[in-house]
C-alpha cells in the first residue's frame, strides 16, 4: 500500500498526498504563480501591457492551463483538489486584472480631457459677426416692398430654354433685339437665361385667372456675354415685376413704380417716363429719378440732366399674353425690371460695380448692418 501524508490546503481542509509530493509541488507552483502575476498586474501601465499579461497567464499557452492539463497524471480523488486551487488562483487573477482595467481607462479618460480641457481664466477670441452681402440686403428690401402690397416671390431657372428666354417675350430668332442680350449657350436651344422673363412666362401659363389677377415679382441672377467693367459685368441680379389683370393701365404701372422709387431713395425723390422699346412691352418706358445729388439741378452723377435712368418698363405686349393663352382684349398688364446693382450703386455712391464680386472686405464691411 502506498503512504499518504495529510496536510492543510487552504480552505478546501486537509488533504493526502502521495509520498512524492506531487499535489504539494502544484500547489507551491500555483501559488508563486498568482504572486509573481499579480505583481506584474499591478505594475501595468498600458492596456496593451495588461492585456499581454492575461494572455501569457490565462491564454491556451499560459501556466494555469497547463497545470490543468496535468491533472490527467492524478487519480479521481486529488484532481478536484488541483482542480479547485488552480481556479480560485485563476479567477482571482481575472478580477485584479478587470479593476486593474477600469483604473487604466478612467486614467486615460481623465488624461485626454486635461489635454482638452480650456482655461477660463484666458480672455476670449474675438468671433466675428457675419452679415448679408450688400445685394442681399438690397433684394431683401426690395422683396419686402412687393410683398407689402401683395406680391408673391417667385424663383426660376438659372439654366433656361431658347422658348421660354426669348421666343416666349416676343423675340424670335433671327429678331435684332436679342444681339442686346446675347448670352452664354449650352446647346442650341439650351442658354444662362438673359433675364428674369422666363420665370414670368412660365407662371402666366399656370395662373389659373378666374380665381383672381397674377402680381409678383422674380428676382435672381442673369447672365449676359459682355466684357466686364466699372458698369458692366457678364452676371448680375435683376428683379422683375409683372401684374396682369382687367382693366390695368399705364397710370398702374406709373404709380406702383413712384410708390416704389420713393421707398427706396426717399420720399422727395421724383419720376418721369420716357418712350422706349422693348420687344414684350407696348408701349415701352424708361423710368429715371430725379438725381439725389444735386437734387435736378445738375452734375456729374446726372451728366448735368438732373435725372438717372433707374429702370425699364411698359404694357405687356399682346402678343406676350396670347402665347401664354391669355385673351388681351380682356386682360392687360404692366412688367418692369430693376437691377439689384444698379439700385445700390446709386444709393451708396459706388463707382465700379466688380467691387460686388471681389469679396474684398474693405469693400462689404462698409455696408455691414450692426
Amino acid at each position: 500500500m502506498v503512504p499518504r501524508v495529510y496536510v492543510p490546503w487552504g480552505n478546501v481542509g486537509y488533504v493526502f498526498l502521495y509520498k512524492g509530493g506531487i499535489i504539494m509541488s502544484l500547489r507551491k507552483e500555483l501559488e508563486d504563480l498568482k504572486l509573481k502575476v499579480s505583481q506584474q498586474i499591478e505594475q501595468a501601465k498600458t492596456l496593451k501591457e495588461l492585456d499581454d499579461i492575461r494572455v501569457d497567464t490565462l491564454g491556451k499557452k499560459g501556466p494555469i492551463t497547463k497545470v490543468l492539463r496535468g491533472m490527467k497524471d492524478l487519480s479521481a480523488d486529488e484532481r478536484p483538489i488541483v482542480g479547485a486551487s488552480a481556479n480560485e488562483i485563476r479567477d482571482a487573477l481575472i478580477t485584479q486584472i478587470k479593476e486593474k482595467k477600469h483604473e487604466l481607462e478612467m486614467q486615460a479618460l481623465n488624461d485626454a480631457l486635461a489635454q482638452e480641457s480650456i482655461d477660463v481664466t484666458l480672455p476670449s477670441r474675438r468671433v466675428k459677426r457675419g452679415v448679408r452681402h450688400i445685394l442681399s440686403q438690397t433684394q431683401e428690401e426690395i422683396e419686402d416692398i412687393f410683398l407689402s402690397m401683395g406680391y408673391k416671390i417667385v424663383e426660376g431657372f438659372e439654366v433656361e430654354s431658347d422658348h421660354y428666354n426669348f421666343e416666349r417675350m416676343n423675340l424670335p430668332k433671327g429678331h435684332p433685339a436679342r444681339d442686346m442680350q446675347d448670352t452664354f449657350y449650352i446647346s442650341e436651344e439650351i442658354l444662362l437665361r438673359t433675364h428674369t422673363s422666363p420665370v414670368q412666362a412660365r407662371v402666366m401659363e399656370e395662373h389659373d385667372f378666374s380665381k383672381g389677377g397674377l402680381r409678383m415679382i422674380s428676382p435672381g441672377c442673369v447672365f449676359r456675354r459682355d466684357t466686364d467693367d466699372a458698369t458692366h459685368s457678364h452676371q448680375f441680379h435683376q428683379i422683375e415685376g409683372l401684374v396682369i389683370d382687367k382693366g390695368i393701365t399705364m397710370g398702374d404701372l406709373k404709380g406702383t413704380l413712384e410708390f416704389v422709387i420713393k421707398k427706396i431713395f426717399g420720399d422727395e425723390r421724383q419720376i418721369r417716363l420716357r418712350p422706349s422699346f422693348f420687344p414684350f412691352t407696348e408701349p415701352s418706358v424708361e423710368i429715371d429719378v430725379s438725381c439725389f445729388k444735386c437734387e435736378g439741378k445738375g452734375c456729374n452723377v446726372c451728366k448735368y440732366t438732373g435725372w438717372i435712368e433707374i429702370l425699364g418698363a411698359g404694357m405687356v405686349h399682346p402678343k406676350v399674353l396670347k402665347m401664354s393663352q391669355i385673351d388681351p382684349e380682356v386682360y392687360a398688364g404692366f412688367a418692369f425690371g430693376l437691377g439689384q446693382e444698379r439700385i445700390a450703386m446709386l444709393r451708396f455712391g459706388i463707382n465700379d460695380i466688380r467691387g460686388f464680386y471681389t469679396n474684398d472686405m474693405r469693400f462689404s464691411e462698409q455696408f455691414a448692418r450692426l
